[in-house]
C-alpha cells in the first residue's frame, strides 16, 4: 500500500543503496581513521604509490586521457552528433548561461584560484627541460599550462556526462555509473558488480574532491594571513574546512536551483570582475597578444604533448604535474561527470561535445594567460623577482603576493578570498549530491540530510589528507583513487559505442521496414484535409479525441495481440495520454502513446498580450511518442483505422529493428 504523500517526503526518510552507501562510509571513515591515527606511515603509504604509479602506469594515463579526446571529438563530428541526451522531444532544462556556470563552477574553480599564477611562474622558473628564467622558458610555461587545463581534462568529463546522460535521459536507467555499463553486462548492473563500480566512482568522488578542497583551504587561509595576520597552520585549515563546510550544507539544503545554481552564478560574476580588472590594470596589450600567440603555440603542439612521457629524459616532473593532473580530473569525473549530466538533459551530443569543450577552456585559457602572463611579465621585464621567490616558498600565497603588484590589492585580495570560499562551497554541495545520488541508486530526491551527510565527509576526508601529509598526501591520494576508475571509465566508452550502433541500427530499420501509404485519402477531399490543417483545436477537444478514439483504437490492437499470445497493455495517465505497451522478454519493449501536447499561439492569433490571455489561446495537439521521445506529427482527428494504421506501421518498424539486432 503507497505511503502518503507527507510520510514520503519526509526529511528523515531514508534512500540508499545499503550496499553502496554502506561500503563506501566504512571505507572512507577506515581511511581517514587511519591517517589521522598514523599520519607519518600514510605519508610513506601515499609516497610508494605515487611512485609506483608514476614509473609503472603514467603511459596508460597518457594514452587513456588521449583516447578520451579522440572519443569524444569523434562522436561529435560523426552521425551520432544529433541524438539527443533526453526524449527526442526533450528540451534543455537550462538556459546556456546556467549551464556554462554551473559545469564550470563544479569542473575547475578551485583549481584556477590556486593554480592561475602559480603554475606558470613554477614553470617558467623551473621547466622540466630547458632553462629556466629566459623567454623560451615563459612561452613554454604558458602552453604546458594551457594543456593541463585545456581540452583533455573536459574530455576526460564529457566521456562520463554523456554515458550517464544518454543511459539516464534516454533509456530511464538510473543516474549512477553502473548504468553505463548496462550494454556490456545487462541486469547485472544490479548487482555486486555495479555496487563495486558505484563505490569505486564514490571512493574516487571523495578524494578528488577532497583534493580541491584541501587545496582551496590552504589559499583561504594564505588570504586569511595576508588581509587579517591570521596564522597558517594546519589546525587552523581544519577549522576554516568546518566552517566552510557548514556553508556548503546550508546550498545543499536549498537544492540544485536554489542554492548551487546561484551561488555557480554568483562564482562566474565574481571571476569575471577579477579577470578584467587584472586584464585592465595589467599589460593589456600583452596579454592579448599572448591570448593568441598561447592559443596558437596550444593548438599546433597538442599532439606532440598529448603523447610526451619525458621517456628520453626522465624527470620526476611530470609525476608531479601532468599525470597528478591526468589522476585528478580521472578523479573528478564521476562527479564533474554526474553533475554535468544532470544539468544537461535536453542537449544533443554535438551540442554537449561543443559546450563542454569549447566555452570553458576559452575562459580557462583567458584566466591563465591573464594571471600567468601578467605574472611573468613583471619578474621577467619589470624585474619583480621576489615574486618568483614567494612561489616557490608557497604556492598557496602566489595569487595574494601578484595582486600585491596591482592596484587596489587589499580590495582584490578580499575579492579572490571570497571566490575561493564559493568555488569551496559550490564544489563540496555539487560532490555532496553527486555522491549522495550514486549511494543511493540514482535518486535525484533524496533526503536532505544524506547529502548533508556527505558534505561532512568530503571536509573530514579532506582534513584527514592535510594531516598525514598536506598536498603530498592529497595529490597522490589523487592519482591512486584515479586508476581503478580510468578502467572503468574505458568500459563506458565501449558500452556507450554498443548502445549508439544498435539505435543507429534501429533508426535505420525503422526507415527501411516497409510502410502504409501517409498521408490524406482520397474520400476525404481536399477540403477536409485543408480544414484540418488549419483548425487548431482547444485541450478539450484533444481530450475528447484521446478518450473516444485513440484509448479504443489501441484496446482494439492489444486485443488482437493478445489472441496472437502477446504481451499488451493498454492504459492512460493522469496527464491525458494513452498507451500501448508490447513486452517481447528479454528483448526491447514496443511503446506507443499519444500526449496533448500544449503550444502557443501563432503572433497574428495573439493581439491581446495578457499572459491569461495567452494561456486560454493555447492550441494542443495529439503527438505520437515512442520510446525514443515525440516524433512531432499531430493525429487529432484521425479515424480508428488511421490511428491503428499508424501503431501498425512503428511496431512493424520495431520488429525489423529486432530481426535486424538478433
Amino acid at each position: 500500500m503507497d505511503q502518503p504523500q507527507e510520510a514520503r517526503r519526509s526529511p528523515w526518510r531514508v534512500q540508499i543503496n545499503p550496499p553502496v552507501f554502506i561500503l563506501s562510509g566504512v571505507l572512507t571513515l577506515v581511511f581517514v581513521g587511519l591517517a589521522a591515527l598514523f599520519p607519518d606511515a600514510a605519508s610513506g603509504v601515499f609516497t610508494a604509490a605515487q611512485d609506483w604509479i608514476v614509473h609503472t602506469a603514467g603511459w596508460f594515463y597518457v594514452l587513456t586521457v588521449a583516447g578520451f579526446l579522440v572519443f569524444v571529438v569523434t562522436l561529435a563530428v560523426s552521425g551520432y552528433g544529433n541524438i539527443k541526451l533526453g526524449p527526442d522531444h526533450s528540451e534543455p532544462d537550462y538556459s546556456y548561461t546556467s549551464w556554462f556556470a554551473m559545469l564550470f563552477s563544479a569542473g575547475m574553480g578551485i583549481g584556477l584560484m590556486f593554480f592561475g599564477v602559480a603554475e606558470p611562474v613554477m614553470h617558467f622558473a623551473a621547466p622540466p627541460v630547458g632553462e629556466g628564467g629566459t623567454v623560451a622558458a615563459a612561452r613554454d610555461a604558458m602552453r604546458i599550462t594551457l594543456f593541463h587545463w585545456g581540452v583533455h581534462a573536459w574530455a576526460i568529463y564529457a566521456v562520463v556526462a554523456l554515458s550517464l546522460a544518454y543511459f539516464s535521459f534516454r533509456h530511464n536507467l538510473p543516474l549512477t555509473i553502473r548504468s553505463a555499463l548496462y550494454p556490456l553486462i545487462g541486469e547485472r548492473i544490479y548487482g555486486p558488480i555495479g555496487h563495486a563500480v558505484d563505490i569505486f566512482a564514490v571512493l574516487g568522488t571523495l578524494f578528488g574532491v577532497a583534493t580541491s578542497l584541501g587545496f582551496g583551504v590552504i589559499q583561504v587561509n594564505a588570504g586569511l594571513n595576508y588581509l587579517f595576520d591570521l596564522p597558517v597552520s594546519v589546525p587552523i585549515q581544519v577549522v576554516l574546512i568546518a566552517a566552510i563546510t557548514a556553508i556548503a550544507t546550508l546550498s545543499v539544503a536549498l537544492g540544485l536551483d536554489a542554492g548551487i545554481r546561484r551561488i555557480s552564478e554568483l562564482n562566474i560574476a565574481l571571476a569575471v570582475i577579477l579577470l578584467v580588472f587584472v586584464l585592465v590594470t595589467g599589460p593589456t596589450v600583452f596579454l592579448l597578444q599572448t591570448l593568441v600567440q598561447n592559443t596558437g603555440n596550444y593548438l599546433s603542439s597538442l599532439f606532440s604533448m598529448t603523447f610526451n612521457l619525458h621517456a628520453y629524459e626522465p624527470t620526476s616532473w611530470i609525476g608531479g604535474w601532468t599525470l597528478f593532473y591526468w589522476g585528478w580530473w580521472i578523479a573528478w569525473s564521476p562527479f564533474v561527470g554526474m553533475f554535468i549530466a544532470r544539468v544537461s538533459r535536453g542537449r544533443t551530443i554535438r551540442e554537449f561535445v561543443v559546450g563542454v569543450l569549447l566555452v570553458p577552456v576559452g575562459f580557462t585559457f583567458m584566466w591563465m594567460t591573464f594571471f600567468g602572463d601578467t605574472a611573468i611579465h613583471m619578474i621577467l621585464m619589470q624585474g619583480i623577482g621576489e615574486l618568483a621567490d614567494a612561489v616557490a616558498a608557497d604556492t598557496s600565497v602566489a595569487l595574494f603576493r601578484f595582486l600585491e603588484q596591482l592596484p587596489l590589492s587589499g580590495i582584490t585580495s578580499l575579492l579572490a578570498t571570497l571566490l575561493v570560499i564559493t568555488f569551496f562551497v559550490t564544489s563540496s554541495d555539487s560532490g555532496s549530491l553527486v555522491v549522495d545520488m550514486l549511494t543511493s541508486g540514482g535518486e535525484e530526491e533524496s533526503p536532505v540530510w544524506q547529502r548533508i551527510f556527505w558534505a561532512v565527509i568530503e571536509g573530514i576526508v579532506a582534513a584527514a589528507l592535510l594531516l598525514a601529509g598536506g598536498l603530498q598526501a592529497l595529490q597522490t591520494a589523487t592519482i591512486a583513487s584515479a586508476l581503478p576508475f580510468a578502467v572503468i571509465m574505458i568500459l563506458m566508452c565501449w558500452g556507450l559505442v554498443r548502445a549508439l550502433r544498435l539505435e543507429a541500427v534501429k533508426r535505420l530499420s525503422l526507415g527501411r521496414a516497409r510502410m502504409m501509404p501517409r498521408g490524406s485519402h482520397p474520400a476525404r477531399g481536399w477540403q477536409s484535409r485543408l480544414a484540418k490543417v488549419i483548425h487548431q483545436a482547444d485541450r478539450a477537444e484533444v481530450d475528447h479525441f484521446i478518450r473516444t478514439v485513440v484509448k479504443p483504437a489501441l484496446t482494439e490492437v492489444a486485443d488482437e495481440l493478445k489472441k496472437q499470445n502477446l504481451d499488451a497493455r493498454v492504459g492512460d495517465d493522469e496527464d491525458g495520454r494513452a498507451w500501448l505497451e508490447v513486452r517481447h522478454g528479454d528483448e526491447i519493449d514496443f511503446f506507443y502513446s499519444v500526449h496533448p501536447r500544449p503550444y502557443e499561439p501563432p503572433s497574428f492569433v495573439l493581439r491581446d498580450t495578457r499572459p491569461r490571455r495567452a494561456e486560454e489561446l493555447k492550441y494542443y495537439r495529439a503527438e505520437v511518442h515512442l520510446r525514443e521521445g515525440g516524433q512531432d506529427y499531430d493525429i487529432t482527428g484521425w479515424s480508428s483505422a488511421d490511428v491503428i494504421n499508424d501503431v501498425l506501421d512503428h511496431y512493424e518498424g520495431h520488429l525489423h529493428f529486432l530481426h535486424a539486432v538478433r
